[in-house]
């Protein structure tokens, strides 16, 4: 394999991971908001379940922006917790991944 095939690789893999990252935030943003709209509504809800499993998948900071933007569950030290934890953690995964794709070590 070539230097110059290597890079290409990297980048894409590097497009992917961040493409993914921000897929995930922007859906947890649009469940996050649904959830709001359902509770001013009287509707029914998204379960806590769904909301923990989509921070967990790399939706934290898409979660915390909806708790700032749109005040939803920002009274609730577990969803604060979770979904900062999450956030940072996928953050060190993202900056170790482009590390590894970008600079090789």
């Amino acid at each position: 394999m070539t230097a110059e095939s290597t890079i290409t690789l990297n980048m894409t893999a590097l497009v992917a991971v961040v493409g993914y990252y921000f897929l995930i935030n922007i859906i947890m943003y649009i469940v996050m908001s649904v959830d709001k709209r359902n509770a001013i509504k009287n509707r029914r809800r998204v379960p806590e379940k769904n909301l923990y499993l989509l921070a967990i998948l790399g939706g934290g900071t898409g979660g915390l922006f909806a708790m700032v933007l749109k005040h939803h569950k920002n009274r609730h030290l577990d969803f604060i917790l979770v979904y900062t934890i999450t956030a940072i953690l996928h953050c060190i995964v993202i900056l170790f991944l482009f590390s590894k794709l970008v600079f090789g070590f």
